[in-house]
């Protein structure tokens, strides 16, 4: 049975809006027409679609900027320029930002349907004929834990295809206001397309034990992951070393566990894999940024230390930026994720290359 092509529609015009949708819907598609751009990156990840249709010009975001977004978090998923400007600077531009196909409005029904089936078809063969991805999870006692240990490690599964999911297992209340904190991790976890479970287990007392290890093992039934990141028990803070000791019995099944570093881990951590993050680095500092509430007591999340940092690292792990993790369960397959980022990261650096040389 053949699935009928989901598009949405990212138009502020009504009527251009109405006609799109109607043209698409006579040929059986399913359409979401979404007219504020800045809401259209959660609406594709709620709806799934075959293919993005966006105009240009709209209030508070271009159609190339969300183009950008879009193949950000949703690799290989195709967008469609549609404008009224007859204009090769304008052609030029969308050709830069990658969109998929450039059209020029009005569009006859019959060549907007033909873009659409085209790109639609593309799309789904490329996906049934995609390798299995991996489903990462990440687990931390606080909000911005995940962030600091494998913010960049997740950006690059994200850009690989592979779905992450971030478990909090508090809200950080000791750490300051604990509805900021919360917003904060909602506000990182969509930066990169990431589905978030936010718990509120007593922030400084989390135990080892239930409840920590009955909400992870919910978390992994849920999630099925793969791969999993969590603390390292070689940390100065009570609550990293509980995770870590929870985090392994509730992912007993699961067959790769790795141990990020904290800010707060002892010279006991001992890496033995180093992850490249070039062409991410960036994308790790803005998820840093979305704790804004942290950024004058943290003096470990300025940008110029998580550099630093990631270069000091890179000595052992290649390029000019890693993050290190210690191994603590392994199966032969890590090699295929760690192949499928390594590829990401290089497609990134191309990208941002391309976009150097297009504008001078």
């Amino acid at each position: 049975m053949v699935h009928p092509y989901r598009v949405v529609v990212v138009e502020d015009d009504p009527d251009v809006a109405f006609y799109t949708k109607t043209v698409l819907e006579k040929r059986g598609c399913v359409v979401s027409v979404i007219a504020d751009p800045l809401s259209a990156l959660s609406a594709i990840g709620r709806f799934d679609p075959d293919v993005v249709i966006t105009d240009i010009e709209m209030p508070g975001m271009t159609g190339l900027d969300l183009i950008d977004q879009v193949h950000a978090k949703h690799p290989g998923l195709p967008v469609v320029v549609m404008t009224a400007h007859v204009s090769v600077d304008y052609a030029i531009a969308a050709l830069r930002g990658q969109a998929d196909e450039f059209l020029t409005k009005p569009v006859p029904s019959s060549q907007l349907m033909a873009v659409v089936s085209r790109l639609a078809d593309e799309f789904r063969r490329a996906q049934a004929e995609a390798p299995a991805r991996e489903v990462v999870l990440a687990i931390g006692a606080h909000p911005d834990d995940v962030e600091i240990g494998v913010g960049g490690i997740l950006a690059a599964h994200r850009a690989a295809g592979d779905s992450v999911t971030i478990l909090t297992l508090s809200r950080g209340a000791r750490g300051g206001e604990a509805q900021n904190r919360q917003d904060e991790s909602l506000m990182a976890a969509e930066l990169i397309g990431a589905r978030l479970f936010l718990e509120d287990l007593e922030d400084t007392r989390i135990s080892n034990a239930d409840p920590t290890v009955g909400i992870i093992e919910r978390v992994v039934a849920e999630v099925n992951p793969s791969i999993v990141y969590t603390h390292s028990n070689h940390d100065r803070h009570q609550d990293h070393r509980a995770v870590h000791d929870a985090t392994l019995v509730a992912t007993r099944g699961v067959r790769t566990v790795a141990c990020y570093q904290s800010p707060s881990a002892t010279v006991d951590f001992r890496p033995n894999r180093f992850v490249s993050i070039d062409g991410f680095i960036d994308t790790k500092n803005a998820l840093l940024a979305s704790f804004a509430s942290q950024a004058e007591i943290r003096w470990y999340l300025e940008p110029d230390f998580v550099l630093a940092t990631a270069r000091y690292w890179s000595r052992y792990g290649g390029g000019v930026a890693s993050e290190p993790l210690e191994i603590v369960r392994e199966s032969a397959d890590m090699s295929v994720s760690r192949n499928e980022i390594s590829a990401a990261i290089r497609e990134e650096k191309q990208r941002q290359a391309r976009g150097k040389a297009a504008f001078g």
